[in-house]
């Protein structure tokens, strides 16, 4: 059993002794790592597109691989996320296809959404991830609400919402967790602390010793572990996971990373870091190189595994990007679409007018 309220962010690939493991098959292990290399080629192909001038907006997700993979992978199918805006490997581990990804961010028909989101605002409603919205931590109450919904209907449902650190400032935020804590929802609450919400350091958005010791004030669990971990966050989110299933209410996990790239292509983080403090946590605590190492150490992974693996990802990322890109842009008619589930008059009629000035017939 993790404990919570730790002085030190829960850790297992850093132990002097790494077992006992949480309850994973080599085979599991193995699939862990590929998801998070999945997610940081992903990541980069995603970019790549942002230079070509295909993609006109994205924010990268690498460096935070452990905690999204780790975090997802206990999930079942029925359960619910809400992501923010950085949740790439999230969407990987739930499903997500790597086509319809690089569809969202090009805006091609290939999104669900038609284009009509701003880039890495993703969602399917087959695998139960809600569409991000741009306003930071709105969808931590509508999380509270999914999951009161599930309890109240007695389905073994747990939502997760996902944010930065940055989203604790928000009254949402409080609003949310409190509601959680008196009635008892099977939220998880999953905060990346990637150390700056754009950028603004942690030290000043909260006096407090760390995000995780919140959750004391609204009387459920706070977990403090090391983000770059993916076992540790995989072992405190199954935890929770059950827990909250079981029907033992909410809890808020706070898992320390570091983004490595600016907040997104719109941002210059020079302006306000230090190019050394991104080369030490990419050389000193990458996520992937650290699990990489661990599994090199049991016998799990070897150089030639690492060549093939990265090989077919990549084979995989770039095809998936390119059928995206050859799916048709979506027509101006599809503007009107899925407003209202059966179209009104006046729209029909401003469709019409559109397509006369376009000169189209409806």
């Amino acid at each position: 059993m993790l404990r919570p309220f730790t002085d030190e962010p829960l850790t297992i690939l850093d132990a002097p002794d790494p077992s006992p493991l949480p309850a994973l098959t080599d085979d599991d292990l193995r699939r862990l790592y590929e998801l998070m290399v999945r997610t940081r080629a992903a990541d980069e192909k995603a970019l790549i597109l942002v230079r070509q001038g295909k993609a006109a907006f994205y924010a990268a997700s690498a460096g935070q691989e452990a905690a999204q993979v780790g975090s997802a992978y206990p999930l079942q199918p029925q359960d619910w996320i809400f992501p923010a805006h950085r949740e790439l490997g999230c969407l990987i581990t739930k499903g997500l296809p790597l086509e319809e990804i690089f569809a969202q961010i090009l805006a091609k028909m290939g999104d669900p959404c038609k284009g009509r989101q701003m880039p890495v605002h993703f969602g399917s409603r087959a695998l139960h991830i809600v569409p991000t919205a741009s306003t930071v931590c709105n969808h931590l109450p509508e999380a509270v609400g999914a999951a009161y919904a599930a309890r109240l209907r007695k389905e073994p449902v747990v939502a997760v919402a996902y944010f930065g650190e940055g989203a604790s400032s928000e009254g949402d935020f409080h609003a949310a967790l409190n509601f959680a804590g008196v009635f008892k929802t099977p939220t998880l609450f999953v905060c990346q602390n990637n150390q700056y919400a754009i950028s603004v350091s942690r030290a000043a958005q909260t006096a407090a010793r760390s995000i995780a010791a919140k959750a004391a004030a609204y009387g459920f669990d706070g977990y403090y572990v090391d983000g770059n971990d993916v076992l540790a966050v995989y072992a405190v989110m199954r935890q929770a996971v059950e827990r909250a299933r079981a029907g033992g209410g909410p809890a808020l996990i706070e898992a320390v990373t570091y983004r490595y790239a600016p907040h997104s292509s719109a941002d210059d983080d020079k302006l306000y870091r230090r190019e050394e403090e991104v080369r030490e946590w990419r050389e000193r605590r990458d996520p992937i190189r650290r699990f990489r190492l661990f599994l090199e150490k049991r016998g799990l992974w070897t150089e030639d595994r690492e060549r093939a693996l990265a090989d077919r990802v990549k084979a995989e990322v770039d095809a998936a990007a390119d059928r995206a890109d050859a799916t048709p842009d979506p027509p101006a008619e599809t503007l009107f679409d899925d407003v209202y589930a059966s179209p009104l008059w006046v729209q029909e009629r401003e469709r019409a007018a559109m397509l006369q000035r376009l000169g189209r017939r409806a």
